[in-house]
C-alpha cells in the first residue's frame, strides 16, 4: 500500500470515529439529531471498511469513497443554514476539507490495487 493511501485511510478512520461520537456529542440541533444518527451510521460502516482496506481488501474502496462524500455532504447545510455556532461551521469545514483531501490522496492514479 502507497504512503498515500494509508494517510486516505487514516483520515477517512477518523472522520468516521468522528461520525460515531458525533451522535453522542450533539445537542439535538447542532447537528439535529436525524443527521447525528445518519453521521454515526455511515461512521461505523466507513470504519468498518477502512479496516478491511488496510488489510488488504480494497474490494470496497468505492463504497467507502461514496460513503465519505455523502457524510461529508451532511455537513454543507451548516453554511447556510442561519444560527449554526461558528464553532459548528468550523467542524463542516474540516470535515469537508479532510475528506476532500483523503479522497484525492485515494485516487486511482495513486496506483492502488483492487484484489481480485
Amino acid at each position: 500500500m502507497h504512503r498515500y493511501h494509508r494517510i486516505a485511510l487514516a483520515l477517512f478512520g477518523l472522520l468516521s470515529v468522528a461520525d460515531i461520537v458525533g451522535l453522542i456529542a450533539t445537542d439535538g440541533e447542532h447537528p439535529p439529531y436525524a443527521i447525528a444518527a445518519i453521521g454515526a451510521v455511515l461512521g461505523v460502516a466507513s470504519l468498518w471498511l477502512v479496516v478491511r482496506i488496510w488489510r488488504g481488501d480494497w474490494r470496497g474502496v468505492f463504497v467507502l469513497l461514496g460513503l465519505r462524500v455523502l457524510s461529508a455532504l451532511t455537513a454543507v447545510p451548516a453554511f447556510f443554514v442561519s444560527g449554526v455556532p461558528t464553532a459548528a461551521v468550523v467542524a463542516a469545514a474540516a470535515i469537508v476539507g479532510l475528506t476532500v483531501l483523503a479522497v484525492l490522496l485515494l485516487r486511482p492514479e495513486s496506483q492502488f490495487k483492487v484484489a481480485a
